[in-house]
């Protein structure tokens, strides 16, 4: 019960306070009208002058807003390009990840299983382009060329652009009737030689697929030169495994090279015994026999060549020009299977126990000099990038071009750099 009216009390007395506090504040209204009005009139002066501060705050803010937003699109696009240069890069690079070349002194075997004791497929020289297959072990299963087998890896470069680029040689492949090589990249600049077409002019420090300013520098014998990219097809030439067939094959055509030079020579040798013989039965049988002699000289010797003691260079023309019509491979050395220019003459030559480079500017050093006015039969004429056998009547056989492959030219068709006598 006195509960119940201590909390009446309570009520009552919260109510009349309420009612005091409002009483009060309408009794204040009265008097402070004016101040009401004026307070007012002040107020909207601070609320145009609180907008106009406001306003240029605003404006700072949307500045500041729209700089913050532009370095947030730059950040964003500045982080996407760098996302697809990136994938760029990878892709750049992942055309190298399955590419490897041969990294070993001589050459490494390639075997049709991932073991030293599997069946001999084939050779991977130094520097020979492959593609990589698998990994098995310490083995790669690699294909080169018509090539596949396994390769022990410590023999192989792996993914390396630097690799592969190095391993590479860039031709320039003249696609015009006469190119002028010259000393600089300028078409004022001095003209050091002619470059005929079809030929392979070996281009150096090639490092990007556009040449700056449509030139690129070339070997010109011991010196470099320039063409125009215009007058050129620029390809990049790589060597690849050989297989062990192709070996054989190889080996089997350079020994009939040698046995056919071999039954020559003892051919002619024959035929010279068997005119000194029948030059002493009698003179009229000497005659005949003479006659006779010299006519199966003449047929050997269009086939054959004199052993190199006879210093006969005419031999080696002749013998030279037996292989006209075979085929012109780059960087190959076989007479009959293909050779390159530098690779004919060292072959030719080989065969009368001469040893020389498989260079076109290294034979410029062999032998002695002579001048071209005094060109003889046998004579070896070198010109820039190209090199040829000097057959007498103005003429010379050489591997030319891919397209005519081992042919008889013109000796001035190009400009003489140096004759060089061997024999």
């Amino acid at each position: 019960m006195n509960r119940n009216r201590k909390v009446q009390v309570a009520a009552l007395t919260l109510t009349a306070g309420v009612m005091i506090g409002n009483a009060g504040m309408a009794v204040s209204a009265t008097p402070l009208a004016g101040a009401t009005a004026m307070v007012s009139t002040k107020e909207a002066s601070a609320q145009a002058t609180s907008n106009s501060t406001l306003s240029g705050v605003n404006l700072a803010l949307a500045d500041m807003v729209t700089e913050a937003s532009a370095q947030a699109d730059e950040a964003v696009t500045e982080k996407a390009t760098t996302a697809v240069a990136k994938t760029q890069e990878t892709k750049q690079d992942s055309k190298y990840n399955n590419l490897a070349v041969g990294n070993v002194k001589d050459y490494a075997n390639i075997r049709k299983h991932a073991s030293a004791d599997s069946k001999l497929v084939g050779h991977l020289s130094d520097g020979d382009l492959c593609n990589v297959i698998k990994k098995k072990g310490s083995w790669y299963k690699i294909e080169s060329g018509d090539v596949i087998g396994y390769v022990k890896a410590d023999y192989l470069t792996v993914g390396s652009e630097k690799a592969v680029k190095q391993a590479s040689k860039v031709i320039a492949k003249v696609q015009t009737q006469t190119l002028k090589i010259r000393a600089k990249a300028s078409t004022k600049a001095e003209v050091l030689d002619l470059a005929a077409k079809g030929d392979a002019l070996v281009v150096k420090n090639f490092s990007t697929t556009d040449p700056e300013d449509g030139w690129v520098k070339i070997k010109a014998g011991d010196d470099t030169g320039y063409v125009s990219t215009d007058y050129v097809k620029l390809t990049r030439r790589y060597h690849y495994a050989e297989s062990i067939a192709s070996i054989k094959a190889r080996e089997a055509a350079k020994k009939a090279e040698d046995e056919a030079a071999q039954q020559a020579m003892q051919s002619e040798s024959n035929s010279g015994n068997t005119s000194s013989s029948s030059s002493s039965s009698s003179s009229s049988s000497s005659s005949s026999s003479s006659s006779s002699s010299s006519s199966s000289s003449s047929s050997s010797s269009s086939s054959s060549y004199n052993a190199p003691d006879s210093q006969n260079g005419g031999a080696v023309a002749r013998f030279a020009c037996q292989f006209v019509g075979n085929p012109y491979v780059w960087g190959g050395s076989s007479l009959t299977n293909g050779a390159d220019c530098s690779g004919f003459v060292m072959s030719v030559y080989s065969h009368f126990g001469k040893s020389l480079p498989h260079s076109s500017s290294g034979d410029r050093s062999v032998g002695v000099a002579v001048d071209p006015s005094n060109m003889q039969a046998g004579d070896i004429v070198c010109y820039s990038g190209h090199v040829a056998i000097y057959i007498g009547g103005g003429q010379i056989v050489h591997a030319s071009n891919a397209r005519d492959g081992i042919k008889i030219s013109n000796a001035h068709y190009r400009s003489i750099l140096a004759v060089r006598r061997v024999l």
